[in-house]
C-alpha cells in the first residue's frame, strides 16, 4: 500500500515517538500498585485500587472507538495531545481527590475518564509511526517497541512501590507526569493524503481484522492469567509470595529478548511462522496450568514471554495492511482494548474459580486460536 505523506528522515522523531511510546503506558504499568497504596491509606483495605483499575479497564474499551471517531477531523499529533492531556488532568485530579480524603467513588470515577482515553492515544500513537518509518522498517520499529514497553512494565511498578511508600499521592502525581512525555515530545505529522482520504471505507471488524484481535485477546487473557496468579504460584509450590517475580521476571526478560530478536530480524513474520508462535504460546500455558514444578512453569512462562513481541507485532503490521486508511487509529485502538479484554476475562475466571482452573480456561482459549488461525481460509490471510 502507498504511504500517503513523505517520510522523515532523521532518526530523531523517531526516537521522540520511541520515548513517546514507552511512556504512554506508564499510567497502566504503575497504577496497579500506586492505586492499591492509595486505596490502602483512604480505606484501609487495597480492594479498592483493583476497582480503580478495573474502572480504568472498562472504560478503556467503552471509549476506544467513540474517541477515536472524535479525532477524524484533526491531525493525528494534535488530538493525541489532546488525549494525553486529558488523562494528566483526570490522574491528577485522581491525586488531589486522595489527598483531600474525598468519597472513594469520585477516585473511581476520575480513574474510569483517565482510562477511557488509553485506547483512542494508543491508536493515534501507532498511526502516527506510519509516518515515521518506511514500512521495510516498520518491524524493527516495533521490535523496538514492544521491548520499551516491557522495560516500562517491570520498572513502572517499582517505581510506583518505592515512591508510594513516601506518599500514595506523590506516586500518582509522578505517574501522571511520566504519562504526560507523549504530549511534548510526539513528533508532529501530517493529516491522511486526500487520495486516501476519499478511498471507499471497509468495515473496521472483517474476518480478517476479526481473526488477528481475537488472537490477541487470549495472548493477553495468557500473560494477565500468569502474573494475576504469581502470587498463588508461589505459594501452591511452598514460597513466599514475594517470590512470585520467580515467575513473572523470566516472563518479562524473554518478552524483551523476544522484542530484540524482532528488532535485529526486521521482518514480518509469515504466517506459518506465527501459528508456530501460537502453537509455543499455547504450551506454554499448558506447562504452566499443569503446575507439575516450579521449574516446568517457569519454563511455561518463558515460552509465553518469549512469542509476545513477535506475535504482536506481527499482529501490529497485519492490520495496518488490512485496516482502510481513515480508519487506522480505530483499528489500532481495537487492539490495545482487545488485549484489554483478555485482562478482563483473565481477571473475571481467576475471580470466579481456582487458579489451577483459570489457567485451564486460558490454555483452552490458546488451543482454540490456533485452531481458528490454522483452520483459516487462504482469502483471509493478511498480505505480507
Amino acid at each position: 500500500m502507498t504511504r500517503s505523506t513523505t517520510r522523515i528522515s532523521s532518526a530523531a522523531p523517531l526516537v521522540r515517538w520511541f520515548i513517546s511510546s514507552a511512556t504512554l503506558t506508564v499510567p497502566q504499568a504503575a497504577g496497579p500498585v500506586a492505586f492499591a497504596l492509595v486505596a490502602l491509606a483512604l480505606t484501609g483495605d487495597t480492594s479498592g485500587g483493583a476497582g480503580m483499575i478495573l474502572a480504568m479497564t472498562l472504560a478503556q474499551v467503552a471509549g476506544a472507538i467513540p474517541i477515536t471517531r472524535a479525532g477524524h477531523g484533526l491531525p493525528p499529533t494534535t488530538f493525541l495531545r489532546l488525549l494525553v492531556i486529558f488523562r494528566t488532568v483526570a490522574l491528577a485530579a485522581v491525586a488531589l481527590l486522595a489527598h483531600y480524603a474525598a468519597p472513594f467513588i469520585w477516585l473511581v470515577a476520575f480513574s474510569a475518564l483517565a482510562g477511557a482515553v488509553n485506547g483512542a492515544a494508543f491508536g493515534y500513537l501507532r498511526t502516527v509511526l506510519n509516518q515515521l518509518a518506511p514500512p521495510a522498517k516498520l518491524p524493527r520499529a516495533l521490535g523496538i517497541a514492544a521491548t520499551l514497553n516491557e522495560v516500562t512494565f517491570v520498572l513502572a511498578p517499582v517505581a510506583a512501590s518505592g515512591l508510594g511508600t513516601l506518599s500514595p499521592v506523590f506516586a500518582v502525581l509522578v505517574i501522571a507526569a511520566l504519562g504526560a512525555i507523549p504530549a511534548l515530545l510526539v513528533p508532529t505529522v501530517g493529516s491522511i493524503a486526500t487520495e486516501e482520504m476519499h478511498q471507499a471505507d471497509a468495515s473496521i471488524i472483517s474476518p480478517a481484522i476479526l481473526l488477528w484481535l481475537i488472537c490477541a485477546a487470549a495472548g493477553s487473557s495468557t500473560v494477565a492469567a500468569l502474573e494475576i496468579g504469581a502470587v498463588a504460584l508461589a505459594l501452591h509450590f511452598g514460597y513466599a509470595p514475594a517470590l512470585a517475580i520467580l515467575f513473572t521476571v523470566p516472563l518479562c526478560i524473554a518478552s524483551v529478548l523476544g522484542g530484540v530478536w524482532v528488532s535485529v530480524r526486521n521482518r514480518m513474520g509469515s504466517r506459518r511462522a506465527v501459528l508456530i508462535q501460537l502453537m509455543i504460546m499455547t504450551a506454554g500455558a499448558i506447562l504452566a496450568a499443569l503446575q507439575i514444578s516450579m521449574t516446568v512453569t517457569v519454563l511455561g512462562a518463558v515460552l509465553i514471554g518469549g512469542v509476545l513481541a513477535p506475535l504482536g507485532t506481527y499482529y501490529s503490521l497485519a492490520l495496518d495492511s488490512l485496516a482502510p486508511p481513515r480508519k487506522r487509529p480505530e483499528v489500532f485502538a481495537l487492539l490495545r482494548t482487545a488485549n484489554a479484554i483478555g485482562i478482563i476475562i483473565a481477571s473475571a475466571v481467576m475471580t470466579a474459580v481456582s487458579l489451577s482452573t483459570a489457567l485451564i480456561v486460558v490454555s483452552c482459549l490458546m488451543v482454540t486460536v490456533v485452531l481458528v488461525v490454522a483452520a483459516s481460509s487462504p482469502r483471509n490471510r493478511d498480505a505480507r
